[in-house]
Parts: structure tokens; sequence; C-alpha cells
């Protein structure tokens, strides 16, 4: 399923050619002899990897203090088309680092509070009175997710990847379910989060969260290329992905080739309307600066942001799919994954993946997209967020010191 696949690539984090980037400046490439060698050590990562998880495209943007170590792409967007840097996809869990980054500035304007119960704002949806927006943030409301488990929703999702998603549509599959565990004391994966904080947020503003987003979020980061789009359309140039990810839902036999496009399935599902996205690898890299460095917050609330206060705090539990031990791999903060101490988003969907990563204490910032080429699918379909060990290689070359830990082997 859509999101339990991606769920499950979240987990592994636990345990050619080169374009210009429309309103981007001119890469200005490595200057140094150290720039160049680190350029090509990075680019043997990427083409390494390539062949290894059996990638169809990768396009990888790498800075250190904002100088440009590499920017490029190699592989196909579509059969005989190359990709390009220039190519737009979706960023999916990205945004989630824009809607808490949103929360913050709201609680640093005083207009909203980490403390505030959701019901002062939607005293409609159910134990809204038992939840605050800091635990809807930091995914600790004990909401059950509308996609992760749930049969119904994922066989709706399969049938017609094209259907339209109304936020009624998403949020009946969970808030009407009794809550996993107390809000507060364990931690689970779940979409439903953010689309109540999503909402809960306009609600406290009188605004949409487009509009929110734009102005508080994504223009002060200098993100021109990023943009809301509920609908499937993704502006040109596109880099197209293909999946294989409906075969068991359609009852293909395992022999049977099965590889289809997915580029334009429909979005809706994802997270609260408003921040459903599009963009390129320039803004995935000034994401990973600016959502990283804390750039648009007080140091108070960038510093909840980046909490590692979970660890030694949540577990699994039984069924429940997405609850789980956070660690030095893998711990949820506000929007952001700590790994190490790089933080990070690496979403994953319709046969698309991407990673933006920070290590503050070098102002290394990686960003990386990739598209499957059918044997990365396995015989039911499912597959791994490869964008993460792009990135976890990348990492460890640039940052032997501080390298991301590595997910043990499976």
């Amino acid at each position: 399923m859509p999101a339990l696949r991606r769920f499950l690539a979240v987990q592994c984090a636990l345990m050619v050619l080169t374009g210009c980037a429309p309103g981007a400046l001119p890469a200005e490439g490595p200057t140094s002899t150290t720039d160049t060698t680190k350029a090509d050590a990075v680019m043997r990562i990427v083409r390494d990897t390539m062949e290894q998880a059996h990638l169809k495209a990768v396009i990888v943007r790498v800075t250190v203090d904002g100088k440009e170590i590499v920017t490029q792409a190699v592989g196909e967007s579509m059969t005989g088309v190359p990709a390009t840097t220039a190519m737009h996809f979706r960023n999916g869990a990205v945004a989630i680092s824009y809607v808490a980054t949103l929360l913050l500035k709201l609680v640093d304007e005083n207009k909203v509070s980490l403390d505030d119960k959701l019901s002062k704002w939607l005293p409609e949806v159910p134990h809204a009175d038992r939840v605050t927006l800091g635990q809807l943030a930091q995914m600790t409301s004990g909401y059950v997710d509308y996609v992760i488990g749930n049969t119904a929703m994922n066989e709706a999702l399969y049938a017609n990847p094209f259907r339209r998603w109304t936020v009624h549509d998403i949020l009946s599959f969970a808030t009407s379910q009794p809550l996993l565990y107390e809000p507060g004391t364990n931690w689970n994966y779940a979409h439903t989060n953010y689309v109540l904080l999503g909402l809960a947020l306009e609600k406290a503003t009188g605004q949409e969260m487009s509009k929110l987003l734009s102005d508080k979020v994504l223009r002060p980061l200098g993100l021109t290329n990023t943009a809301n789009s509920l609908t499937p359309e993704i502006p040109s140039p596109v880099l197209h992905a293909f999946s294989s990810e409906r075969r068991a839902f359609l009852k293909i036999p395992s022999g049977t080739p099965f590889y289809e496009e997915s580029t334009f399935w429909d979005p809706s599902w994802t997270i609260t309307h408003g921040a459903i996205q599009t963009t390129n690898i320039y803004d995935m890299e000034a994401t990973a600066v600016g959502i990283g460095s804390g750039k648009l917050l007080t140091a108070d609330s960038y510093k909840k942001m980046v909490s590692t206060d979970l660890r030694g705090k949540t577990h699994k539990q039984p069924g429940c799919t997405t609850c789980d031990a956070m660690n030095n791999i893998y711990t949820y903060g506000l929007g952001v994954v700590i790994s190490g101490n790089w933080l990070l988003q690496n979403p994953l969907m319709s046969g698309y993946a991407a990673l933006e990563a920070y290590l503050p204490s070098q102002k290394i910032a990686i960003a990386v997209a990739v598209t499957y080429a059918p044997a990365a699918f396995d015989d039911q379909g499912n597959y791994r967020n490869e964008s993460d060990t792009v990135f976890r290689r990348i990492g460890a070359e640039l940052a032997p010191e501080d390298a991301p830990p590595m997910p043990p082997p499976k």
C-alpha cells in the first residue's frame, strides 16, 4: 500500500545531464581541486547506487556552507528523455517541515501555543479536547492514520489512483476511531496529524494554508520553484515516475511484467490541502539549509523543532503498525527527522523518492530525488526509499566523523 510502503521506507531509516533551474542562479560548480574530488566522489556514489538499486533517474545537489559541490542529473525521465536538474517532482513529506515551521512561527508571533488544545479551533473533531497542537506536530497525538494499515483506504487508493480526495474523505477513516494511546505517551506516524494541524492553523489565522505557507515559509526561504499543487499537474519540465506498487492489489502474478506510469496519480490524499506541493532539486537543497538552520525561527522554537526528547520515551505497541521507539537512527522532532546529527525529511510516494538533509555543524546540505526501474520492485510491488541510501553514503563521504547512522542490514 502506498503509505505503508512509505512508512516501511522510514523504518529503513530506523534500523546525465546538468540543467538550469528556472529562477535559480547559474551553478558555479567546484572551484578547487578539493571540491572537484568531492564532486567526483558524490557522483561515483550516485552511479553505484543507481546500478545496485535499479534506479531510472537520480537528481542530486550538494552544497557546503552555501557553496555548490555538485548539481547533476543522471538517467532518464522517460525512455529517450534524459533527466535534468530543472525537472519538477512532488515533495510529499517535505511540506510537513513547512507546516511545522509555520506552526512555530505563529507561536513566536504569540498567535497560537503548542499547548493549545485542538478543540480550541476544531471542537467538532473527536478527541480534540485531549490533543494539543504540539502533539499533532510531533505525531504523539494517538490519532490513527487514515492510510497506513487501513485496508479500505488503501484499496480505494489503488482501485483508482486518479481519485480526488476531500479532507472529509480522508479524515473519515481516522478520527472516528479510538486514540491508540493517551496523547503524549507514545509516537506513531500518521498523516492524520498534519491534516488536522493544517485545518487548525487555517481556523486560527483565518487564511488558507497555501497562502500562509507562501507568505510565511516558502517566499522567506526563497523557494521560487515550490508551489501548491492539489491537482495531479506538475509544472514542466517533469521528472516522470513509474511504479509496480499496484501489483499485489491487482493480483498480477509475480512472473508477469507490470510497470506503469504513476507521475500524474492524484496526490490529494497525502497531507493537508494547501500543502500538497511540487518542487525541484534547487528548492530541496534550499529547504535543507533553511529549515535545517532554523533560519525563520527563534532560538527557542528551533530547539523545540530539532529536539530528541522522544528518545527512550516511545515504544512499539500491539495493534499499532506505525508505533515505534525513537533512537539515534530515527527520531521525530516537530516536522523533521533527526538521524544522528542530521536533520531531514524523506518522502516516498507513487514511484518517487526524495530526501533533503542538513548537518548544522558543517553546513552540509544534500538533496536527492530518484525514480525506479522495473527491477527495483519485488514480486509484491514493494520498493524502498533509495534516496535515503544515496544520502547516507554521500553524508559518510563528506562528513566521515559525523556520518548519518546506517540502519542495520536487512
